[in-house]
């Protein structure tokens, strides 16, 4: 009776064990074919030459330096590599702090928050080329709105994506603008803060400023520094929309918009240079782990 129950016990954990493999085989599957497998092949191809029309050649290390240190063969990196950073610096503030502002004036209305949340997190699923369209009328120095606001009051706007030294903050200004993830995120982490701290706080006399700074700010600090470290890395990564916004002109005037993934884009498809482009790809992959490394040693450098 007893060696029955065990192989019962056995035979339903060998079907436990089936059923499981068999629902993450897709998942495994995709990830195998269509992220592990490019991802060893664009590390093979960074190594080599290839120009997408004859066989790639075995060019080792020749790719990386070229494209760090070789300013006549890829004048443009640098340039990349600076937008991108200025960006990165001007958006990921600019969007965390309208996120928060968001979710904490929703977290602050009794009826109506569903309302709110899909006003604020429409512009985050909402087509680039349609988000390009609009900003680019916003952004007309002649019939745009925004500078016909500026000019109900008397100031002239400039012209948003003409001069370069507008197109970052620009670029700031639509990230800020489609910053529902980290509204809806904040606004989870607001829901997960005791009520009861509130009201100990109301209680000693405490004013609604003295609660955000001293109750809400450093709870959200998870929050934050989750949200810090995924918007570095989509702002690394920014090349949708600028793409669709400048349209031919690449990287807008002097380029000015110019982003790091728009450069590896121009470098593999027109310049056909794909393993220039996947180095270009292996570097930002790096820089990327070391600026997510950096920001976890700064978190736990800081009191908790």
């Amino acid at each position: 009776m007893v060696k029955t129950r065990r192989a019962g016990v056995r035979s339903g954990a060998r079907s436990e064990a089936v059923a499981g493999w068999l629902f993450i085989t897709p998942a495994v599957a995709h990830t195998l074919v269509f992220m592990a497998a490019p991802a060893v092949g664009a590390l093979l191809l960074s190594f080599s030459q290839w120009d997408m029309t004859s066989a790639p050649t075995w060019a080792g290390l020749d790719n990386y330096r070229a494209v760090l240190f070789d300013r006549d063969l890829y004048p443009d990196f640098l340039v990349a590599v600076r937008v991108t950073a200025y960006y990165a610096l001007l958006a990921v503030p600019a969007s965390l702090l309208t996120g928060f502002v968001q979710a904490y004036l929703i977290d602050a209305v009794r009826r109506g928050q569903g309302v709110f949340r899909l006003a604020f997190y429409l512009p985050m699923i909402t087509a680039e080329a349609a988000v390009a369209a609009i900003w680019k009328w916003l952004y007309d120095p002649q019939f745009g709105l925004i500078n016909g606001l500026l000019g109900v009051f008397g100031a002239e706007g400039p012209d948003w994506l003409g001069e370069p030294a507008m197109v970052v903050p620009a670029l700031a200004l639509i990230a800020a603008w489609q910053s529902g993830t980290a509204m809806i995120i904040f606004l989870a982490g607001l829901k997960g803060i005791p009520r009861n701290l509130y009201e100990a706080a109301e209680v000693d006399g405490a004013r609604r400023r003295d609660q955000l700074l001293r109750i809400t700010i450093p709870l959200l600090r998870p929050t934050t520094f989750y949200l810090v470290i995924t918007g570095v890395i989509g702002a690394l990564q920014v090349f949708g929309l600028v793409y669709v916004l400048f349209g031919r002109d690449i990287g807008g005037p002097e380029s000015a918009g110019l982003t790091y993934v728009l450069q590896l884009y121009v470098t593999g498809f027109r310049d056909g240079e794909m393993g220039a482009a996947s180095a270009m790809s292996f570097l930002l992959f790096a820089v990327t782990i070391m600026v997510t490394a950096l920001q976890f040693r700064l978190l736990r450098r800081e009191p908790a």
